[in-house]
């Protein structure tokens, strides 16, 4: 007999989701979740973020879940004038990083990254995904999908890349986890089956060329697109 897939989360899950980042959760993003919680809890500050973005980022990028916009406005760009495309399902979100980004005039959707993306003719060189996938609801084979539906916009040799909190088979410290479990249970992250291995498999899957780099609870990822 063949096993029926889990279903994927529900719509009011997904809302719930987009909800943490209210207008007055986003004016302390930056402060409280980049500069003490990521160093303090997850053990990855966001210098080291700020390092991947550097690593990875081209002139022709699409950023999903950019939060207030800050990777994209400290990083280095290859180029003085980047192409930059902002993707997420808060408008909060976009108006905060679009209006931080605005030097760049970039071009933003408003979209559920767990479907298809719908960008038109849109192609890109790299694309971020900095703190996405452990706010995504579903098991991480669900939220996987994510890495396919940027597939179809991506020029050869194009760089994916991001960072995400796992819960198994990286190094917690001592205040881990119990945040884990609150956020968790508070639907502010959906991560508490999310594994090293699982993000390492589904990486693998999609891009032949890949790397991890674990730093403290956060896995700082990059695939390579065929």
């Amino acid at each position: 007999m063949t096993e029926n897939p889990p279903p994927g989360p529900t719509q009011e899950r997904v809302e719930a989701g987009v909800q943490s980042y209210s207008r007055k959760m986003l004016a302390v993003y930056d402060l409280w979740i980049l500069g003490a919680v990521c160093p303090a809890v997850w053990h990855c500050s966001r210098k080291q973020m700020r390092m991947h973005y550097d690593r990875n980022i081209t002139a022709r990028h699409l950023d999903l879940g950019p939060g207030t916009g800050y990777f994209l406005r400290t990083c280095q760009y290859p180029t003085a004038n980047p192409e930059l495309t902002l993707v997420d399902l808060s408008a909060d979100v976009l108006r905060t990083a679009s209006a931080r980004l605005a030097e760049h005039r970039p071009k933003w959707f408003r979209r559920d990254v767990l479907q298809p993306l719908d960008l038109g003719d849109l192609r890109f060189t790299s694309v971020g995904m900095n703190l996405l996938l452990h706010c995504l609801p579903g098991g991480m084979p669900h939220k996987a999908a994510v890495f396919d539906h940027v597939l179809p916009y991506l020029e050869p040799g194009a760089r994916v890349f991001g960072s995400t909190v796992l819960a198994h088979g990286v190094h917690h410290g001592r205040l881990a986890p119990k945040a884990l479990e609150a956020l968790n249970r508070d639907n502010d992250m959906d991560n508490a089956n999310d594994s090293l291995d699982q993000l390492t498999t589904e990486l693998a899957k999609r891009f032949t060329h890949h790397r991890i780099t674990v730093r403290g609870s956060v896995a700082l990822f990059e695939g390579t697109a065929a």
